[in-house]
């Protein structure tokens, strides 16, 4: 199996819970290295040439190490973990336990060897937990690049120079590499007459993953069918919102065309005030002086006797 990897845990600069502080002694230590150091081993020249090409001093890599471990792409190293059975068949303070410690070794042994591109840095082999396994740290490496740096951090290119090409999403190079430094092991416990019992246990898993995957999946259909269902409210409220915004400017528009009548209508009404204003004197003027002519004509009949 593959794990995150914890340098200080398996160097037992700190102890967990499932360890036996009393037995850590009986630990073997195959090597234990500074990571840093590796890097500067690794990458330094590479980096070096690297950074004379940069005409940008934003493209300069000042340190290799930080890089990666600040970027998304690679990790700075790898770890692989191995065991043989488990605390009932093969637990660390009986005889089995003991044989299955003797295989681990040998497995160890050949492992840099047979994967030279995985620059082990740090590897133990614990005898103080219920069942002996084995930690290998590496920094995965790949040479003759002609984009970045010329040796730089891949496992993908890594182990694809190993002869493991990635394939469908199952297959990829580490899952092929993981199965064969299993089938190494198998060879090796074979020798102390051991046999590899494959119980199916990574199908089953497998299966379990698989309806997971298959649950998820409902819950991803179920929650885009929710979303489709909210986008399409969204939607009906939106064209709503729309509509009502055409007819409240189509309102404003009839609203405002209205008071604009009124306006013209109050502006004829008082054009019209004022000329009957102007009429009802002239009428008035006309009534007086048509008085004064009545008055005068009654004068002029009565000086000429009629």
């Amino acid at each position: 199996m593959t794990g995150k990897g914890s340098v200080n845990h398996n160097s037992r600069k700190f102890h967990a819970k499932n360890t036996d502080p009393e037995r850590s002694c009986l630990n073997v230590e195959y090597c234990n290295e500074n990571i840093k150091d590796v890097y500067h081993e690794l990458f330094d020249e590479a980096l070096a040439r690297y950074n004379e090409k940069q005409t940008r001093s934003d493209r300069i890599i000042n340190d290799y190490y930080e890089k990666i471990c600040s970027g998304k792409q690679e990790k700075p190293f790898h770890e692989i973990i191995l065991q043989i059975g488990n605390k009932d068949d093969m637990g660390a303070k009986t005889e089995d336990g003991q044989l299955a410690a003797k295989i681990l070794d040998e497995y160890m042994q050949d492992f840099q060897r047979r994967n030279p591109t995985l620059r082990v840095f740090s590897a133990y082999l614990h005898m103080d937990e219920a069942t002996p396994h084995l930690h290998i740290d590496f920094v995965p490496y790949t040479t003759g690049s002609k984009r970045g740096l010329e040796t730089r951090v891949s496992l993908k290119k890594a182990l694809a120079e190993l002869g493991f090409k990635g394939g469908t999403r199952s297959e990829t190079e580490r899952n092929q590499w993981v199965a064969a430094e299993k089938e190494h092991l198998a060879e090796i416990m074979l020798k102390h007459d051991i046999e590899w019992e494959k119980k199916g246990t990574h199908e089953k898993h497998l299966s379990v993953l698989d309806f997971e995957k298959k649950e998820r999946a409902k819950e991803v259909a179920e929650l885009e069918q929710t979303i489709s269902g909210s986008k399409e409210e969204l939607s009906s409220i939106l064209y709503q919102q729309i509509a009502a915004g055409r007819e409240t400017e189509q309102i404003r528009k009839e609203g405002e065309a209205i008071r604009q009548e009124v306006s013209e209508l109050s502006a004829t009404n008082h054009f019209l005030k004022e000329q009957t204003e102007t009429l009802t004197g002239d009428k008035e003027k006309l009534l007086s002086e048509n008085e004064k002519l009545e008055k005068q004509q009654k004068k002029l009949q009565q000086e000429i006797g009629l």
